[in-house]
Formats: structure tokens, sequence, C-alpha cells
């Protein structure tokens, strides 16, 4: 069986893959495979990642340090503030997702856009793994490195595959961390919609969670992949930082969510249809026009009382079906 490895070699992030033994397997509650071996999590694991439930002042915080390339300038570093609605929509044993919610606009009455996903799953079988041009590829993970692990699989704002770790939670006093190797990734959309210098990220994904609320590190190398071989051009560090704040205009979030449930959760069990896939492939312009908007658009469109759920899922499964291929077949969404 494979086993995904990450590293940083000469600079540049490289995926090692070597031979690992086969391990019996079992289907948890969200139906993933994890191995059928696995111990209970420890509580202080589930609470770290529940702890991320709530309302955030948030701010996005990038900056790029170090050039490898010598030509290149340094590009200006960036902080966004940002306040978001972060909702439980699965709790189980081994098994935890929490949606993000955007609160744009007026702060006593904003809008809301449906934003990234985290899952978490206890020592899971398979990892996604990004592969660049928007190919992805489904790992195998051994029963060793997946022995008290927890994966965490981040998704956009259309449910569709962005990144994925595996790393076991560290906790110490006053806070729990979470550690991955290196992965890479897709540009972020901050990137993807003015430069075209780069082809993905090598990043590794650090999550502290704290009393006052949690933060996201990234340790970012931007890689150049088109040569060939992948080039790494810069370094950048970025800092998401979540504080637990009491946000006015929640209750928005909160409304959106009751009433797009269902037809998010058919676009979930879309996505988690074409990753049973051993390897699938996205098609979607730096934008968003061709997958991630339209899809959105559906949801917004179920939220504002203009389409039945049913009917939004159906126009998003063509949508979708149009983009992504698996296991080089055009994909198929059952009804």
């Amino acid at each position: 069986m494979k086993n995904l490895v990450a590293g940083l070699t000469g600079g540049l992030a490289a995926l090692a893959v070597f031979a690992a033994p086969v391990a019996a397997l079992s289907v948890n509650e969200a139906g993933v495979a994890v191995h059928s071996e696995a111990a209970m999590p420890a509580e202080a694991d589930r609470q770290a990642i529940l702890a991320m439930e709530g309302e955030y002042e948030v701010t996005f915080a990038f900056s790029e340090f170090l050039p490898i390339a010598s030509d290149y300038e340094l590009r200006p570093s960036t902080e966004t503030p940002a306040r978001e609605v972060v909702v439980v929509i699965a709790d189980e044993p081994g098994y935890i997702s929490l949606q993000h919610l955007l609160l744009v606009g007026e702060r006593d009455d904003p809008m809301v856009i449906k934003h990234w996903r985290q899952d978490w799953h206890y020592e899971p079988s398979r990892l996604m793994a990004y592969r660049g041009f928007g190919n992805w590829e489904m790992d195998e993970v051994s029963a060793e490195d997946a022995r008290g692990a927890w994966s965490q699989t981040v998704y956009q704002v259309d449910d569709s595959p962005r990144y994925a770790g595996l790393a076991r939670w560290e906790h110490g006093e006053g806070a729990s961390t979470w550690t991955p190797a290196v992965s890479w990734r897709p540009l972020p959309r901050r990137d993807a919609t003015t430069r075209d210098d780069y082809d993905t990220i090598a990043a590794v994904n650090r999550h502290t969670v704290t009393e006052w609320g949690w933060t996201h590190e990234q340790d970012n190398s931007k890689l150049v992949l088109r040569d060939g071989s992948p080039r790494e051009l810069v370094r950048e560090h970025g800092i998401n930082t979540y504080r637990r704040a009491e946000l006015t205009g929640a209750e928005n979030a909160h409304r959106y969510w009751a009433a797009t449930a269902d037809y998010w959760a058919d676009v979930r069990a879309a996505w988690d249809e074409i990753m049973l896939a051993s390897e699938f492939s996205v098609e979607d312009d730096a934008e968003g026009t061709l997958l991630y908007g339209p899809v959105l658009s559906e949801g917004q469109a179920v939220f504002m009382g203009g389409r039945e759920t049913e009917e939004a899922f159906e126009n998003a499964a063509a949508i979708i079906e149009a983009q992504v291929t698996a296991d080089g077949q055009p994909a198929e969404i059952l009804p």
C-alpha cells in the first residue's frame, strides 16, 4: 500500500511513497474507510476540534519573506479582516465536520456567504493529495501512520476539494496543536485572480486552539511546476487568527444554514461519491465562473426561496459533472 510522506528537500516540497502493511478496514459514520482496529479517539482531541465552533473576528494575514528565485521581488504583505460563524454539522466519535460562514456587508444585517469547510476523521485509511494543475489522488495510509492521528480535509466554498493532512494532536498548558507534514494545494483565490507566475503551494498547515480562540498558520512555499520539475519561487508565512466574539448579525448565518443545509448535504454527497475514485480532476477558472460560482449561486437561490432544493441540486450536479473527471472518465453523479 502506498503511504504519503511529505518533506522539504533542498527547499522544495517533495512527496515520497513507500510500502506499508495492509490493515483491515471498516467504514465510519461519514462513510469514510478507517482502520478497523481503531481505538476511540482521545476526548481531548475531539474537544480541541469542537472548540473551533463559534463566532469570530478573523484576520487573514500573509507575508512573503524569502525570495528563492534570484530575480523575484517580494509582493506586498496583506491583512484582511472578516467575521465568521463556524457551525458543527457532524459530530460523531471519529468524525467531526465544521462549516465556516462569512458575514459580509452591513454589520447589523449582513449577507451570508458559505465559506470553507473542514472535515476531521480519526485514523483514516485514505488521504487526499493534490498533484497540481487541478489533479488529485487518493493515497492510502498505513495503520501505523494512522494510529492515534486525525486527518483534516479542507473543502472550498462549493465543497470541492482543496487539501488534506494527517497528524496527532498535541495538548499542552493553554493550547492544543495539530501539525501535519507538508502537502500541496491549489493556488488560493487571492493569488489565482491576480497572478500566474506559480502553479501550486506546498504548505505546512498548523492549527492551534487556545482559550481565546484559535489560529491557522501556514508555512507556504510557492512552486513552479510548468517546467517539468518543481522549482521554488518564494516562501510565505500566513496566519489566520480567529478571536472569539459576539457578532452582531450572527443569527443570519444560522438562518442561511437552516435554509440551505439539505442542498449542501446533497452537494457534499456528490463530492464524496467522486472521491471514491483513486484519482480525479477538477476544472475551474480563477474567478470560479465554471464551478464554484454557479454551485454557490444555486445555494443562494434556495436561501432566497427562488429554487427548491431538489431542482437546485440537479443544476449543481450537472455543473459538477461538466467540470470533473474521475478515474479518467467524466464524473457521473447518481440521483
